[in-house]
């Protein structure tokens, strides 16, 4: 049995490791956030799990308990309501982006446990606000890292076989999709672009830095490169962020000097308690809202909040944390807003 649970957490689970040239981010055999904290190592994690202060979370919800929508199939210059983007909150770090005419997914976890085989992690404790089978046709996918709670490889067989989109992921994780039969995906490393052209639309999908590290299995930690998104858009200069998963560091604020129109930044807000060993890797919400400032983000959406607890923050506290922090830095609300699932923002 122990040998059987090595075999598959090495050579099933785990992401084969990335082969490429040395940068000031990878070493040759595994990728690092230049200057950031290093992430805690296995006694850490056993010290947090043998001292839990865990938040409370209501108990499970199922559909008929919160909002699901039925997205439009198309939200653009041609909206018969004028409206040329909307942002739906799925759940978690999944969002639906519509613009222009594209539909654009992030890390979608339609799964009931971010963990090994829809078995082990964390339950899913609140449905997800739009329905899968009620999705509309998706373009394109931007995976960010290779966590369960982001990269859960059940949904995206569902999403290739249904859709067969174009998908996006930073440098390492091409190769573990494509061993699961999902195809059509390009790897990029930071700081790289590449266009998208969507029905005579263009759209720039930039690769830009995050701190935080990646793994699946026992043998593939920090062996593929993590990352958030910038997706431009070429007929009108606007810029909507997508910060995936992330420590605080310096890399918000090269961001938000690289990209100056950024209308809208989807910003993670949860898993980050306790501190001492969630912050290299998770920003918290006043973390959250020193890089909105710092992206100069003229709107921002919480996301990483509600849908599974991963953390010992409670399913409300990031929610009143954020708020406390927005009033703190004199902050209307409304700039940084968290809503639920099955919620949306346009305009």
């Amino acid at each position: 049995m122990i040998l059987t649970s090595f075999l598959v957490e090495r050579f099933v689970i785990a992401t084969p490791p990335y082969k490429g040239a040395v940068s000031d981010h990878f070493n040759g055999e595994t990728f690092f956030t230049p200057g950031a904290p290093e992430p805690g190592e296995f006694g850490d994690l056993l010290k947090w799990l043998t001292n839990r202060d865990e938040g409370e979370w209501l108990p499970k919800r199922t559909a008929t308990d919160v909002r699901q929508t039925i997205p439009e199939e198309r939200i653009g210059a041609d909206s018969a309501q004028g409206i040329k983007t909307r942002i739906t909150f799925v759940n978690h770090a999944t969002m639906l982006i519509q613009t222009e005419g594209c539909n654009i997914l992030t890390d979608p976890v339609w799964a009931d446990v971010a963990g090994v085989f829809d078995l082990v992690g964390a339950k899913r404790m609140r449905p997800a606000g739009v329905p899968f089978e009620k999705l509309p046709q998706i373009d394109l996918i931007l995976l960010s890292h290779n966590h369960y709670d982001h990269l859960d490889i059940g949904t995206m067989k569902r999403l290739a076989e249904r859709f067969k989109p174009t998908i996006i992921v930073p440098l390492g994780n091409k190769a573990y999709l494509e061993k699961n039969g999902i195809e059509n995906v390009q790897e990029y490393d930071w700081w790289q672009q590449t266009p998208f052209v969507h029905k005579g639309k263009t759209f720039h999908i930039h690769c830009v830095p995050a701190q935080h590290f990646s793994g699946r299995g026992v043998s593939d930690r920090n062996k593929s490169l993590w990352c958030g998104f910038v997706v431009q858009s070429a007929q009108t200069g606007e810029e909507l962020y997508f910060a995936g998963d992330s420590g605080y560091g310096a890399h918000f604020k090269r961001i938000g000097e690289k990209f100056t129109n950024i209308v809208c930044a989807m910003i993670p807000i949860g898993a980050f308690r306790p501190r001492w060993f969630m912050s290299p890797v998770h920003i918290g919400p006043e973390e959250a809202v020193k890089v909105h400032l710092d992206i100069q983000a003229k709107q921002s959406l919480a996301m990483h909040f509600g849908t599974f607890p991963l953390a010992d923050d409670g399913e409300q506290e990031p929610i009143d944390e954020l708020k406390k922090s927005l009033q703190q830095a004199t902050i209307n609300e409304s700039a940084f807003r968290a809503i639920n699932n099955g919620e949306w923002i346009e305009w």
